[in-house]
Parts: C-alpha cells; structure tokens; sequence
C-alpha cells in the first residue's frame, strides 16, 4: 500500500501523518514496543496480537467526530484477561491533548469493558512541554487522576539510535532532534541501518517511503550525502545503492551520465549515445554543453 499524499489548493504537500505512523505501527508493532517501551513489551504475548477496526467516536457535547487511530487487542504473558492497546500519534501541539487521551480511555473502555493502556507519540517539531496527566478534582475530594504513556520525538538525540537494529527506531531518526547541519548525518546513517537490517524489499520501501516524508535534502544536500556514501566501504556502498528507494535510481542515473560523457569524449554520436545508455537525447546535450 503506498504511503498517501495529498496535494491542497495551494500546492503544499500535505501529509496523512496518522496513516503513515499507523502503517509503520502495525507492520512493526512488536518492534515498536521493544525499542520505546521495552517494559510493556516484556509482558505482552505477541501471538495473540490483533488490531482492531478504527474507532470512531462522536462528541455528542460539540458534534464532532474522534478517531482513535492504532487499537490493538493482546494478552498478557501467562494471562488469559484480553487487554487493549491505544497508541495515538499527535503531529501538532493542542493544549487539551490530555483531555482528548482521556475521553479516547472513556470511549474505548466502555465498548470494549478491558484494561487500556493508552500511549501518545507526538511529531510536532514545536519546542513544548506535554501533559500525560488528566486530573479531576476538588477542594474537598480527588476524583481520578489518569496518565499515558508517551514519546516526544524532538526531544530524543537521534544518535542514541543509530546502532540500533530497530526498524521503527530507523524510521523514526526523521523526527527526532536534529539541526538542520545534521540533516545529510541523519539521512547517511537511516541508510546504514536499513542495510544492516536486510529486511524485504517492500518493509525496507515502507521505511524509506516513512523517512523521506519527513527528512527530505535538497539537491546540494543529495549530492554531499552522495560524496558520504562513496567514502563507506565498497561493501556498504553499493549495497546502499541497491537499497529500492531514490538512492539507488541517482546511482544508476550517475553510472549513465559517466559513461555518456566518456562517449562524448571520444567524438561519438549523441544517437549512438542515447542508444547505449537509454538517456535522452536533451541529457546528452546538456552534458556535452558541460564538457
């Protein structure tokens, strides 16, 4: 399933980021637990893992309507109780987020009738302090007090995950707190761990296709980050440039271009040029032009 974009009226690429956490979410669901939340993944049996229908709720108080986005039935280990797991990802600031994680707990408990544990990640690149807190009380008497668990991105260093083997942790190195300067870093070593991994071509597109929709490199970034890779190991390299994502069409695109200019240096036809490499013959020409 392709990753979805939308364009607006106004040519800005507008981003589904629910559909895309929640695609990274549920094809890497164990993953995710085990390298942010490794205390919840301990307790979990993996084999009874389902995830559930979107939720959606109607606010009957304002009229809206509310999509809990990634629900997931489990067991514990050596348990037979049937818990529900609500992981919400948030990609803008809204000072009520607590309140809203509150009535998701509300709604969900009162169809499901099982324990929840409820989880937030927020994307944002804003610089602000969440609540996991939703309180309710008196002068005279405290009512309930519920919390979340959650993961600010920004504020994670990208480098604590570099060694990881994780592929959620791989993906998810494009929200995390970098500096524009770090960016061509950030994106040399997402592709150092994808190899690594060796997962399936369509997984590793998946987290690709994830990476990019967050941390893209303009075109003199693209070529410094090339200059990076080419320094690797002959290994490592190449295997970076068989990766099935942009890298490896600019490595091919390059090798044609080399051996076009080669041709052209030795005074042979731009038709038979554009025969040999299958570059167009406009291609041709503008690389003649810079000869």
């Amino acid at each position: 399933m392709s990753l979805a974009m939308i364009v607006r009226e106004d040519h800005k690429p507008y981003v589904h980021h629910d559909q895309l956490f929640k695609q990274l979410i549920h094809t890497f669901f164990a993953e995710f637990l085990d390298e942010f939340f490794p205390e919840v993944h301990d307790h979990i049996d993996f084999s009874t893992v389902k995830p559930l229908s979107e939720e959606m709720f109607t606010d009957l108080h304002k009229g809206e309507s509310r999509r809990a986005d990634i629900v997931i039935e489990s067991k514990l280990k050596e348990q037979d109780t049937l818990i529900i797991i609500h992981v919400e990802p948030q990609s803008y600031t809204q000072p009520n987020f607590h309140e809203r994680m509150y009535q998701y707990f509300s709604m969900l408990y009162n169809k499901y009738r099982k324990p929840i544990l409820p989880i937030a990640i927020f994307s944002y690149d804003e610089n602000y302090n969440e609540r996991n807190e939703f309180m309710m009380d008196f002068p005279f008497f405290h009512v309930l007090s519920f919390n979340f668990m959650m993961l600010e991105l920004r504020k994670m260093n990208w480098r604590d995950y570099i060694t990881s083997n994780n592929p959620v942790a791989a993906a998810l190195l494009s929200k995390m707190g970098y500096t524009e300067d770090e960016k061509i870093q950030v994106k040399k070593e997402f592709l150092r761990m994808l190899v690594k991994m060796e997962i399936d071509p369509a997984r590793s597109e998946l987290l690709n296709g994830f990476f990019e929709t967050y941390l893209s490199l303009n075109k003199t970034e693209e070529e410094k980050l090339m200059e990076e890779i080419n320094q690797l190991s002959q290994d490592e390299s190449e295997r970076i440039l068989k990766l099935p994502n942009s890298w490896r069409e600019k490595g091919i695109q390059e090798e044609k271009e080399k051996i076009a200019l080669e041709m052209l240096k030795e005074g042979l036809s731009i038709e038979l040029i554009a025969k040999v490499t299958h570059l167009g013959l406009d291609e041709i020409e503008e690389l003649k032009r810079k000869l």
